[in-house]
């Protein structure tokens, strides 16, 4: 076999491997569609869920707003004269956005020094553990996806100062985040059947 076939079969199996990390799903509106499309996606939030106690439901629909499920998402780059790139927006990345310094706490707590933030049962346990917490410092109720949203977002101390209050696009986003577990609660229900 020459040279030029081997690489070209040894970069088309690792272009393979990512697992979709930079694809999403194709459709983000039906839950039942998405999982069977992803069933991964499916095992990871359950066994989020069975770790700390936070739905499903809830878990899809802020991965939703927070990468669409696009496993390598990163915040866009900023530029100075809108031109010079002079970084990004935020540290956020992966499918949960999770910032470096949360996660590095989150790494620290759970002593799962090998999470990725592009793998999505890493991604989902994060999530499920940030909520958890946030159900233990707040008083959140685990399926109360609209709150979980806004203290995801805005952190727990500013949740707790409710600075969300001074930022009427967020209240939105979070109410569509809310509407959308409930959506997503529904069809789940419905495709196990």
């Amino acid at each position: 076999m020459n040279r030029y076939l081997k690489l070209g079969i040894i970069l088309l199996v690792a272009s393979c491997g990512g697992g979709g990390g930079g694809t999403p799903p194709r459709n983000l509106d039906n839950a039942c569609a998405l999982v069977r499309e992803r069933p991964a996606y499916l095992q990871a939030m359950r066994a989020s869920e069975r770790r700390w106690g936070v739905p499903i439901h809830v878990q899809m629909a802020a991965i939703h707003q927070e990468s669409k499920f696009v496993g390598n998402a990163r915040t866009p780059h900023q530029y100075a004269l809108g031109i010079i790139p002079i970084g990004r927006q935020s540290s956020a990345f992966g499918y949960s956005q999770a910032l470096d310094g949360t996660w590095e706490e989150y790494l620290k707590e759970t002593g799962r020094g090998r999470a990725r933030r592009d793998n999505i049962r890493d991604a989902t346990d994060f999530m499920g553990w940030y909520m958890h917490n946030s159900t233990r410092r707040l008083g959140i109720p685990p399926g109360d996806a609209q709150s979980h949203y806004l203290a995801y977002h805005e952190g727990r101390t500013g949740f707790a100062r409710a600075s969300y209050r001074q930022k009427p696009w967020l209240m939105t986003v979070a109410a569509n985040v809310g509407a959308r577990s409930e959506v997503y609660r529904q069809q789940l229900a419905s495709c196990r059947r």
